[in-house]
């Protein structure tokens, strides 16, 4: 019996040691396991810090946004395709542009172009995705931080001069690492401190055992920390000053004054010769006002890495600045009234210049006030009041933008030497056919995004360089587009001319039907009483929004490859005699999105239930009464629809008639909007 209860005791105890052990193991795994990952986070944080040209980049997918319509029907559109957002609804579109190209805000973006929607953000367009990154900022090791108005960053509130807060770094260092500097920092802050009280303490006790017959004698190590012979004149002063019983009394009562004194005198005898036998602690270099490389700014004025933003500063001239490292300045929203020859001679690296809601002139800016800036790339003069475009400009511009000024010529010289320019944004200016000679733009060998919106041209600008890929053109007084007008420009891809003045006859056969890259145009708001023949072979997008159209002409798209894919006819006179099934011919197979709302339809199109690659149909606002077998889905065919998005509220359909099979094909019925309908 007692054997085996022995026997039992080491079993147990056996087992309570096997299992402390696979427990101790497990936590050794787990804890090499978290800090592998650790390890792997860090790592790949540090690559992505360490890409070239994006930093931390993020992958941003703009939501659509459904159309603002107003009394006029006239639509404030932001066009995001429906495709490109799985589940949301597509609103009006208007020209997505060529592949590779992205869509912000309402404007097409080339690919790499770089802009800032926001402030601290910065997003890029790379292959037709948009990228973004956004200013990383450095924690700030005081009690209390504030963020100047035009930076992105923290700053410590009671610094008057701060160095730049978000400055580049080679390799990001773990959060514990920062920490542990930071306590470090603090820890040797603290030692300084004690040892600054030990040296008053030293000094004090050296001021009352002090006397006049101590100079012959040698000083100890405990009775001076800063070991400083005194000047013979010091010793005449202070034995005059021990004998005299009155100047004794004067020091009581300026105890304070006698020991700002003794700190002024040990900082003047710092350069005297130090005694052998005593031993004094090196001076504390000053703190210079401004840190180094960091240029004095008006107030204001913020520096973020190597951009300065002087934005709403009520500067009335460009200040004077020297800082060789910056490379970006930015003067947007003030009163600046001229640019003077010498303005940027102390910034010679800018490689980015926004002028853009001042008030400068023609007149005001010197002839070589820009001439240079050898490195310049992007500059922004929107918003001023200039009537020529500046003379001199550099070479190594690659976007130029002068919108809402007074542009009233271009001439031959305007644009000379500026053959690295892609992007050249000229809207809201006083441009016309007659005041832009027919060679300005020869020497534009790069250009490929022209855009001269919101002027006065009656037809197409003649001379276009024929780099351009992207034209905008809306809200001129263009009336017809002859055969001569895109002649030499072959890789044209975008076109956009709403708000015009152009009829279909007005449009020449040979205008455009041979473009083999002409893959979207807009010519919404014209008068157009129907939809164009002879369009572009190589067409996919056509908005067509707010015309008068009343019919589709038959084989109207038969001629095109690989054929039309998005077709825009909202806001128009559409009725049920102006299309039949020959009208979307050539279109069956590739159509994926049609608008037909707010037309003046009694019935469902013929040719819908053919549409096989249709995602998004909207018929809304129309005056559809009924909805017939066969309209939309076919019964002899077993395949489901791709429709997404059938949108059919707002007409006159009796819901409760709707043949039970009548959207059998759609997946989801989800997807069909019926209500509301309106009551007659």
């Amino acid at each position: 019996m007692k054997f085996s209860s022995l026997y039992c005791f080491l079993l147990l105890l056996i087992f309570q040691t096997d299992f402390g052990q696979n427990e101790e193991t497990s936590r050794r795994q787990r804890r090499k396991m978290y800090h592998r990952r650790l390890r792997k986070s860090s790592l790949s944080t540090h690559r992505s810090v360490r890409q070239p040209g994006i930093q931390q980049m993020k992958t941003v997918t703009p939501a659509a946004k459904l159309p603002i319509i107003n009394l006029d029907y006239s639509i404030e559109e932001n066009f995001e395709s429906f495709l490109s957002v799985p589940g949301v609804e597509s609103s009006y579109n208007v020209l997505p542009g060529k592949k590779g190209h992205c869509l912000a805000n309402g404007m097409i973006m080339y690919n790499k172009a770089v802009w800032s929607p926001e402030p601290c953000t910065t997003c890029l367009c790379l292959n037709g995705k948009v990228l973004c990154d956004e200013t990383k900022c450095h924690p700030q090791m005081c009690p209390q931080t504030i963020i100047p108005e035009g930076e992105c960053c923290p700053v410590c509130s009671n610094t008057e001069q701060r160095e730049p807060t978000n400055l580049p770094h080679k390799q990001q260092s773990p959060p514990w690492e920062e920490m542990n500097r930071a306590l470090r920092k603090e820890e040797l802050q603290l030692e300084e401190d004690e040892e600054e009280v030990k040296q008053d303490e030293n000094r004090e006790q050296k001021k009352k055992t002090f006397r006049p017959g101590d100079w012959g004698r040698p000083i100890n190590e405990g009775q001076s920390r800063e070991g400083k012979a005194q000047r013979p004149e010091e010793e005449g002063r202070q034995a005059h000053q021990h004998r005299n019983p009155a100047r004794e009394n004067e020091e009581d009562d300026d105890e304070e004054e006698e020991d700002d004194d003794d700190e002024e005198e040990d900082d003047d005898d710092e350069d005297e010769t130090i005694r052998g036998d005593t031993f004094r602690m090196p001076p504390r270099l000053p703190i210079p006002a401004t840190p180094r490389g960091i240029p004095s700014l008006p107030s204001m004025c913020s520096l973020s890495y190597k951009t300065i933003s002087c934005i709403s500063a009520d500067l009335t001239q460009i200040p004077p600045l020297t800082a060789p490292e910056i490379t970006s300045l930015e003067l947007i929203d003030n009163s600046i009234t001229s640019i003077p020859d010498e303005a940027f001679n102390g910034l010679p690296n800018l490689e980015r210049l926004d002028l853009s809601k001042n008030n400068i002139t023609s007149s005001g800016i010197g002839p070589k006030a820009f001439k240079f800036l050898k490195n310049l790339m992007r500059l922004n003069m929107d918003g001023n009041n200039l009537v020529t475009i500046p003379s001199e400009l550099p070479s190594t511009l690659e976007e130029l933008k002068i919108n809402e000024n007074k542009l009233q010529v271009i001439d031959e010289e305007s644009l000379s030497d500026l053959n690295q320019l892609v992007t050249l944004e000229l809207e809201g200016n006083n441009l016309s056919e007659t005041n832009v000679n027919s060679l300005a733009f020869k020497p534009l060998k790069s250009l490929s995004y022209l855009r001269l919106g919101r002027n006065k041209f009656r037809i197409i600008p003649q001379g276009l360089p024929a780099s351009i890929e992207e034209l905008y053109l809306e809200n001129n007084q263009i009336e017809e587009i002859t055969e001569i007008s895109f002649n030499h420009t072959r890789k044209i891809n975008v076109i956009g001319l709403r708000y015009n003045k152009i009829e279909e006859n007005r449009i020449a056969p040979l205008a455009w039907i041979n473009q083999e890259n002409l893959e979207s145009i807009d010519l919404s708001y014209n008068k157009l009483y129907h939809v164009p023949s002879y369009l572009p072979k190589s067409l996919v997008h056509l908005v067509l929004i707010g015309n008068q159209i009343e019919r589709i002409p038959g084989y109207v798209f038969g001629h095109m490859e690989p054929g039309l894919e998005y077709l825009y006819l909202s806001f128009n006179k559409l009725v049920d005699d102006g299309i039949d099934r020959v009208s979307f011919y050539g279109a069956y197979h590739s159509l994926r999105e049609l608008f037909l709302d707010h037309n003046e339809l009694k019935s469902i199109p013929p040719g819908v239930q053919e549409m096989k690659a249709l995602h998004f149909l909207r018929l809304n606002n129309n005056k559809i009464r009924n909805i017939l077998p066969e309209q939309i889905c076919n019964a002899e065919e077993d395949d489901d629809s791709n429709l997404q998005h059938l949108h059919l509220e707002n007409n006159y359909i009796k819901t409760r008639e709707i043949p039970s099979y009548a959207f059998s094909c759609i997946r989801s019925y989800s997807s069909i909007v019926l209500k509301p309908q309106n009551i007659k």
